[in-house]
């Protein structure tokens, strides 16, 4: 069996004290998979949106840039922010979606995709949460997930989807990832926001 592509829904803060942007262990791994002719998309975070202690009475919320978690500060992948689920035009990037420029002035995330109120499998603490006694293994269970764990899947389907269809691009991820962001739709936010903008599948197969 040959891995065409990895989905890594994770993520944690990146700490300059430890290491350079993007220079982390894991974003090292994960730039050595893609030269290796693996697609590796990654979910961009949902640190956008925090608190700052100010003296003064002024606002206290704000949406904070340089937030993109490792890895998906590596350069080589493909880091995915959050949009909303049915009106990404009207709504914009979700206030939480990580926002760029990456520590180190790169720009990242690399696009977006839905990731507000995505109905996925329950599983973990979420399955503890909806489940009350026992229950047999054949049942499955569903939940409203938010964040960019949920907007990364969307981009790693629309790939594989992309790879069934054109199979020359298989180990081939820099072009995979080219296709896909030229592909992709603004929604008339900044690039440090959204991107290249949002995940466009149709666009892409019609791009060759």
């Amino acid at each position: 069996m040959r891995i065409h592509g990895v989905n890594l829904s994770l993520g944690y803060d990146f700490d300059p004290q430890w290491f350079a942007c993007g220079q982390s262990p894991l974003c090292k791994e994960v730039n050595k998979l893609v030269r290796t002719g693996v697609v590796v998309v990654v979910a961009a975070g949902n640190s956008g949106y925090g608190s700052l202690a100010v003296k003064q009475d002024a606002p206290t919320k704000f949406g904070l840039s340089m937030t993109i978690n490792d890895p998906g500060n590596a350069e080589l992948a493909i880091t995915v922010g959050s949009t909303h689920r049915d009106a990404p035009h009207a709504y914009g990037v979700s206030y939480f979606s990580s926002k760029g420029p990456t520590g180190d002035g790169r720009r990242k995330p690399d696009l977006v995709a839905p990731g507000e109120r995505i109905t996925s499998c329950a599983a973990g603490r979420n399955l503890d949460a909806v489940v009350e006694g026992t229950v047999g293994d054949d049942t499955a269970f569903y939940v409203e997930e938010t964040g960019t764990s949920m907007a990364a899947p969307h981009v790693s389907g629309a790939i594989a989807a992309l790879l069934s269809v054109r199979r020359e691009f298989i180990g081939r991820p820099d072009e995979v990832k080219a296709v896909v962001l030229k592909a992709a739709t603004p929604l008339g936010r900044t690039s440090d926001f959204e991107g290249a903008g949002l995940l466009d599948l149709m666009r892409a197969l019609q791009s060759f």
